[in-house]
């Protein structure tokens, strides 16, 4: 084999490389075919409705600890269960 004919061969490499890429990148990313939302849909605002009613407030930290946390009281959150389904 002289030198002349096989620099098709290394040429084939990269050429081959890109193809595939670009095969896979037109696979997977089908742009051509994709839904453009932002162009396609349409939608139509309306106004917001409902009512807002205070409850509580709470300025920094004040309050350190949630109304009715279980916490310390590990015990009550977690239920061991016996073999027979009953709670312990």
């Amino acid at each position: 084999m002289s030198d002349d004919s096989g620099l098709w061969l290394l040429a084939l490499g990269p050429a081959g490389a890109s193809a595939l890429y670009w095969a896979l990148y037109r696979y997977y990313r089908n742009t051509d075919k994709s839904h453009a939302f932002e162009r396609e849909t349409e939608i139509v605002a309306k106004p917001v409705t409902g009512a807002d009613r205070k409850v509580d407030e709470v300025k920094g930290t004040q309050r350190t600890r949630i109304d009715g946390d279980n916490v310390r009281a590990y015990r009550q959150r977690v239920q061991r269960v016996r073999d027979d389904g009953s709670p312990s």
